[in-house]
């Protein structure tokens, strides 16, 4: 017998609509941190915000607190709860717990909110526009998939909550900020928040996996580093006085060729790119100040350190060759994980099951970096087991993407999935 996602439809669209409107980027979700723990609460799950999800000291790539006051202040506009965003506080997240009445295992989800730092499409054909349900925000849009990874969490704590009789153990949902750009598992994880964990569940929607397709388990993913540099030089005058002055542009310029020189390594995949270069004031002086963001990436934790130290050394010897100051400050980072073989295993058993999951592929490419990597790696430290799924998406756009939208009708079958996983594992 297949288990019917079509009971979970309207809801799904409703709430995956909703939060597509409200988009909020990374460690700014203060309306979305608020929406989802309402909704939490109102199912009888114990909700954790603000400090008591994030470790300050391992957040990284944080906004400027002008620019998170700003965020708050649209959040309130959007009508956020002003006591849920007083619990908050400065670091956005939520970690929904619920017991079930007979002891078992601690089994955990995770569903990242964070939306894409690039403008919606306003072409009149885009579906997010012309139904009515595009972002608010200039600059800023759901455009991969994460409003559709929060509705599935939300809609499967729905289900755990009504269903607590046929479970056992207790259960954790883990709504991330900050997955982009990698900077916000890492701080769940040093919170302590998986140190119980027995098994952890992930999944990503697309991934360049066609609709009615599930990837069981990912274990690609790419550890990475992201970098800020920032070159502080002397201003002088272009053309009467260029001597006197340092010029910050050029020592980053320089390092951009350097950067994209170094040679991958024979070992595994390698990878480095600048994505930012900033500098100048104006023609006529000579540039004092100059900012990069980069990022590292290696198959291995070792292959990330060869290609990250080769680039600090670059960047140095850059800001030496033009006689500048150099600061660089860590924005990101992830590492490496494999989903356990088991638990693949049984997502493929359990997906043929589902209705409108046509076609199985045991192994997913996230071909990237993601930071659940960081709460997998915890996991299986405390001797846990972890499954990161690909849950396949028809797609109008690439990820990250102006035009970008996918296929609602995959979110039933993904919390089909989810479902019968959970009765699996921790079933009565």
């Amino acid at each position: 017998m297949k288990s019917r996602p079509t009971d979970f439809r309207e809801e799904l669209i409703r709430l995956r609509r909703e939060l597509h409107r409200h988009a909020e980027k990374g460690w700014e979700e203060f309306w979305t941190s608020a929406f989802v723990a309402s909704k939490l609460d109102a199912l009888g799950f114990t909700v954790l915000l603000g400090e008591d999800v994030i470790a300050p000291e391992a957040a990284m790539g944080r906004p400027s607190p002008e620019e998170l006051e700003k965020a708050r202040t649209r959040a309130l506009g959007w009508g956020a709860s002003p006591s849920l965003l007083e619990k908050i506080g400065l670091f956005t997240g939520v970690v929904g717990i619920l017991k079930a009445d007979c002891p078992g295992p601690v089994t955990a989800f995770r569903f990242d909110m964070d939306a894409v730092e690039v403008g919606e499409s306003r072409d009149p054909e885009h579906r997010p526009l012309r139904e009515g349900f595009a972002a608010l925000d200039e600059g800023v849009a759901h455009a991969c998939g994460h409003d559709g990874h929060t509705a599935i969490g939300l809609v499967l704590a729905r289900w755990i909550s009504e269903n607590r009789r046929l479970l056992r153990g207790t259960f954790k949902l883990l709504f991330q900020p900050a997955e982009e750009g990698v900077r916000g598992g890492k701080s769940m994880t040093e919170k302590g928040l998986l140190d119980d964990v027995d098994v952890l569940l992930g999944l990503h929607l697309g991934v360049g996996m066609p609709s009615g397709t599930v990837g069981a388990g990912c274990s690609d993913f790419l550890c990475t580093t992201k970098i800020d540099a920032v070159f502080t030089g002397v201003a002088a005058h272009a053309g009467g006085a260029p001597n006197e002055g340092r010029n910050a542009l050029l020592a980053a310029a320089s390092a951009v060729l350097g950067l994209h020189a170094i040679a991958p390594h024979r070992d595994g995949a390698s990878r480095i790119n600048v994505g930012v270069l900033q500098g100048g004031t104006g023609r006529n002086v000579i540039p004092p100040r100059a900012e990069l963001k980069l990022e590292t990436r290696g198959a291995t934790a070792e292959i990330d350190g060869y290609v990250r130290t080769r680039a600090m050394d670059i960047l140095r010897g850059a800001a030496i060759s033009q006689g500048v100051e150099l600061e660089t400050r860590l924005a990101g980072g992830a590492v490496s994980a494999a989903s356990d073989s088991e638990l693949v295993d049984l997502v493929a058993a359990k997906a043929l099951g589902i209705e409108g999951i046509r076609r199985i592929e045991r192994e997913g490419h996230i071909s990237g970096s993601e930071d659940i990597s960081w709460m997998m790696q915890r996991v299986h430290e405390r001797g846990g087991r972890s499954c990161y799924f690909i849950l396949g998406a028809d797609t109008t756009a690439g990820h990250h993407n102006e035009r970008f939208d996918f296929d609602e009708e995959v979110l039933g079958p993904g919390v089909a999935l989810l479902k019968e996983l959970t009765l699996d594992i921790a079933g009565r």
